[in-house]
């Protein structure tokens, strides 16, 4: 079994040291479900929620969440982050889906970060529509895909 390394030798939490580790390029893909009304996804779509543009502030606010991650997360590092981006797709019914990309030449990953802005885009969502729809639900996040460092490509399911 591999050492945990988020432990120090008293058996407390510690940020991993990366110190010895090479610089690699390392992407991260992550997704989010919201499930809304139907009329919910009618409005976003024809810009009639008065908070104003859903789509554009939650791309906004889930790029500026994969920056902070690590002011969120204890153990998590600062990373200088390439590139952030944010997509959305939906069913034309009540299922937005989220998507978030955090990259990233570094030495660690970048999971958190595409998590934690797919997260915040999805709150960003409800945070905006609730007015109308507060039975919104926000579901099934997860890493679909992993790219770069020790560990290698990870692919969701597979």
């Amino acid at each position: 079994m591999d050492e945990l390394t988020h432990f120090n030798h008293q058996q407390r939490a510690k940020m991993v040291d990366v110190t010895d580790k090479a610089i690699t390029f390392r992407e991260a893909v992550a997704t989010v479900k919201v499930i809304m009304a139907p009329e919910t996804l009618q409005r976003i779509h024809a810009g009639q929620i008065k908070k104003g543009d859903v789509l554009a502030v939650a791309q906004v606010a889930g790029i500026m969440a994969a920056k902070k991650t690590s002011e969120l997360i204890p153990m998590c590092h600062l990373l200088p982050l390439n590139g952030v981006d944010i997509s959305f797709e939906d069913d034309g019914q009540t299922t937005l889906v989220i998507t978030a990309v955090a990259k990233v030449s570094g030495k660690t990953g970048v999971e958190m970060e595409a998590l934690c802005g797919a997260q915040i885009a999805a709150l960003t969502v409800y945070d905006m529509c609730k007015a109308m729809d507060r039975g919104m639900v926000i579901t099934d996040c997860h890493l679909v895909e992993k790219k770069g460092g020790k560990s290698g490509h990870f692919v969701f399911g597979e």
